[in-house]
């Protein structure tokens, strides 16, 4: 059974960064393309960035282009997102997924139950 799990939320100011980790246990890290997705309060989830199973493909949604970095050791069966310079329009519960290289949620098979990002100014 493959399970998601996140961590590295929490309550920033803005300018400020954070890295999220979410750990894949149950099957290897590399079967599978790896996506960082976000949900806002009162919002639709929209895609932060995805890898693909070997980390040489990456795809970033327009907030998060220039600002996130999304990466992955499958070694260590962990992914990553890096996020810099933080507004507080970044505030989100930041959900880990694990599937098919897509842009859309439809690609992932499994999911993590989310880290909260808080931004304040």
């Amino acid at each position: 059974q493959v399970h998601l799990e996140e961590s590295g939320g929490g309550l920033v100011q803005t300018g400020g960064s954070l890295r999220l980790s979410c750990v894949l246990s149950g099957r290897p890290l590399s079967s599978y393309a790896m996506a960082w997705f976000r949900q806002g309060r009162g919002k639709e989830r929209e895609l932060v960035a995805t890898i693909n199973w070997s980390g040489t493909g990456t795809s970033y949604g327009d907030s998060a282009q220039g600002r996130f970095t999304i990466s992955r050791d499958n070694a260590a069966n962990t992914a990553y997102l890096q996020m810099n310079s933080l507004k507080m329009e970044d505030t989100a519960a930041y959900f880990c997924a694990a599937g098919t290289f897509s842009i859309v949620a439809d690609g992932y098979m499994y999911w993590g139950q989310g880290t909260q990002v808080t931004v304040s100014s």
